[in-house]
């Protein structure tokens, strides 16, 4: 079975974004100020839905770790890895070998990245975010196999919603929308009234596929990289306000 986004290799020629000073910009719109809302004319949403690795975790160095390895077992050019960010271990593997190779490359990879979780932490607001959420307002969407979902929430000590879509559960991962329509589906939640925070372009394609709306990360990936309504350093860079009418997304600061 597939495994995942971080369990897709994350480049390391790619320039890595360093979250910057002061409050989150609005993709190319500008800075906004502390305590703005940053989906202005929207309704409150009705559930946010995240990725994990690059948005709640880093997996940086697990992923290069297993794939470099896994690129010398199964005698592929390592520079064949690069650019892959976001999309499932399967669709890797069957774009670098052989087809008769595919099940034996899709197993090493699974093997290799749940046996492998050494350094995975927390990103910056992750666990915040996910404490101020309810029960029916979040999930997560990752293009990983559930065990390795499991082993980097395990490593990383984060408490994850009760709705957690893997590549096992879905035919199509990202960037194909499917994730983030079974996510909205298992929360009984119209896709269009949520918010998908993501680090990878497949990711973003796969939201805005869906129809939800965008908050992107540049944990991995720099900000001219991503297609996304709102664009921030992570997730301290943002605050959460959870009411009955649904969550608001305010830059990091006092609320006006």
């Amino acid at each position: 079975m597939p495994s995942a986004t971080p369990s897709s290799p994350t480049p390391t020629s790619s320039p890595r974004a360093e979250p910057g000073p002061g409050a989150p910009s609005a993709g190319t719109r500008g800075a906004a100020a502390p305590g703005a809302v940053l989906h202005p004319g929207r309704a409150p949403f009705a559930a946010v839905l995240f990725d994990m690795d690059g948005t709640l975790i880093d997996s940086t160095p697990s992923v290069e770790r297993c794939w470099t390895r896994w690129a010398g077992e199964m005698g592929v050019d390592p520079a064949r890895l690069l650019g892959w960010h976001g999309v499932p271990a399967r669709a890797i593997v069957a774009a670098l070998v052989a087809p008769e190779r595919v099940a034996e490359g899709v197993a090493l990879i699974d093997r290799l990245e749940v046996e492998d979780t050494a350094g995975i932490l927390p990103l910056p607001g992750a666990a915040e975010a996910l404490g101020l959420l309810p029960a029916g307002r979040a999930a997560v969407a990752t293009s990983c196999t559930r065990p390795l979902a499991l082993a980097r929430i395990a490593e990383a000590a984060l408490a994850v919603p009760e709705v957690v879509v893997t590549a096992d559960d879905v035919e199509r991962g990202k960037p194909d929308p499917e994730p983030f329509l079974l996510a909205a589906e298992r929360l009984g939640v119209d896709p269009a009234r949520c918010l998908v925070v993501e680090d990878a372009p497949a990711g973003l394609a796969a939201a805005r596929a869906a129809g939800c709306a965008t908050l992107a990360v540049t944990t991995t990936t720099p900000a001219d990289a991503l297609d996304a309504d709102v664009v921030v350093p992570d997730l301290g860079h943002v605050r959460l306000v959870v009411d009955d009418d649904g969550v608001r997304v305010l830059a990091a600061g006092e609320e006006r």
